[in-house]
């Protein structure tokens, strides 16, 4: 019997690995159900892979779990990869229902086709998770997606608005994140503008990916039928003017990977979140580390004009550092041994960001972020305990799952 299987698809920063997170930590309360779990990132950093190795509920180590960064899995090198991790994954006969998390430049239709020619998997759910702000604010409320798609194929190109378009048009059902931080009138208007695009699919709203996991377990098989006019006449269309839908390029996303030691300065970065982000950057994630929280692995997550700041971890190198733990001297051995060829101030602190955005605007951006990490002299300071200003929030909120 093929094992069924669930996408997870939108565009970056839509919350795909948010929901993923709680799937997994329902899958754990529920006797007969056995996660598999693909990754897949357009940036060569693998964030979302480490960030679901952080949890309780799965690790990098699993034979379930499998992650594929540095492309996207639609393309045509990503569709060969994304069978081998479907194999491994499946391997052990253990996997009773695979969930794949796609990244946010990934077409649905290649993926789709790839999907269908695998006899040892059957698509379910193909669930499309869209930012209910970043429509508001971004896309008239999703009101100019289908207007700058035409648009778009009329003059000849494939823009940003296709793909979110047509992620929403290949979904069976549709996921509308983030909704406690838009007013309910401005969900329902969201809500009514994208129906159009997809009249078949259910929409529902979500807030930090509480989606009850049986509900999305229980979906029938995909319906390839009624989509398969749809991905033919895009096949068409990328034949007749030289596209290609799978690939991030046909629509001017870019990336690039931040990789220093250093810490931020708080305030700079703080300022550069106010004044330097602008439309162009879709997405940008990663680990970094603050000198007025050094004891934290801290978690950039930003979608369009919102950041959230996360607790993942400790450093281990602030444990080493903190007699009041009483480590034995084994205990000391260990961690030192695991931080031998560390940086000799910073230990394992580093900060490793991938920036995602439109072509023109990334490069302004990145540069922005790299003007954010401490000087010489402000480390100095840091390593002399002088207080630095820090604006950013001070209060920590737990998140369960439903």
């Amino acid at each position: 019997m093929p094992i069924p299987v669930t996408i997870l698809n939108g565009f970056l920063g839509a919350g795909k690995t948010t929901l993923l997170q709680n799937f997994l930590m329902q899958a754990a309360r529920l006797e007969d159900v056995h996660l598999g779990v693909i990754v897949n990132e357009m940036s060569t950093l693998d964030v979302d892979g480490t960030i679901l190795d952080t949890t309780e509920v799965i690790s990098r180590k699993s034979p379930h779990f499998a992650t594929l960064p540095s492309g996207s899995i639609a393309a045509k090198g990503g569709q060969a990869r994304l069978r081998e991790a479907v194999e491994k994954v499946l391997a052990d006969g253990e996997v009773t229902h695979l969930i794949v998390e796609t990244s946010g430049s990934t077409h649905p239709w290649p993926l789709l086709t790839a999907l269908r020619d695998m006899k040892e998997v059957a698509l379910h759910g193909f669930l499309s998770v869209a930012d209910t702000r970043a429509l508001w604010q971004d896309f008239d409320s999703g009101k100019s997606i289908h207007a700058g798609a035409s648009s778009n194929l009329a003059a000849g190109k494939r823009g940003l608005e296709n793909l979110l378009a047509e992620q929403i048009m290949f979904a069976n059902r549709i996921l509308l994140s983030k909704t406690d931080k838009v007013p309910a009138d401005v969900l329902q208007a969201v809500a009514q503008a994208i129906h159009p695009l997809n009249p078949y699919a259910d929409i529902i709203g979500m807030q930090w990916g509480n989606l009850k996991l049986e509900q999305v377990l229980a979906m029938p098989p995909y319906d390839y039928a009624r989509v398969e006019t749809l991905g033919r006449e895009l096949t068409d269309w990328d034949k007749t003017h030289g596209g290609e839908m799978a690939e991030p390029e046909s629509y001017r996303i870019d990336s690039r990977v931040i990789d220093d030691p250093r810490p931020f300065h708080p305030q700079r970065l703080w300022d550069v979140y106010n004044t330097f982000l602008g439309v162009g950057i879709y997405r940008s994630k990663g680990f970094f580390w603050l000198p007025t929280r050094d004891e934290l692995v801290l978690l950039w997550n930003q979608s369009a004009g919102s950041v959230g700041l996360e607790i993942i971890n400790y450093w281990k190198i602030r444990t080493l550092e903190d007699e009041s733990l009483n480590l034995s001297p084994e205990e000391r051995a260990g961690m030192e041994a695991k931080l031998m060829g560390r940086h000799p101030l910073f230990g394992d602190r580093h900060c490793r960001l991938t920036v995602i955005g439109d072509e023109d605007g990334l490069d302004a951006f990145v540069a922005a972020l790299q003007d954010c990490f401490c000087t010489e002299a402000e480390i100095a300071a840091w390593l002399d305990g002088q207080p630095f200003d820090d604006p950013w929030p001070a209060t920590v909120a737990r998140l369960k799952a439903t």
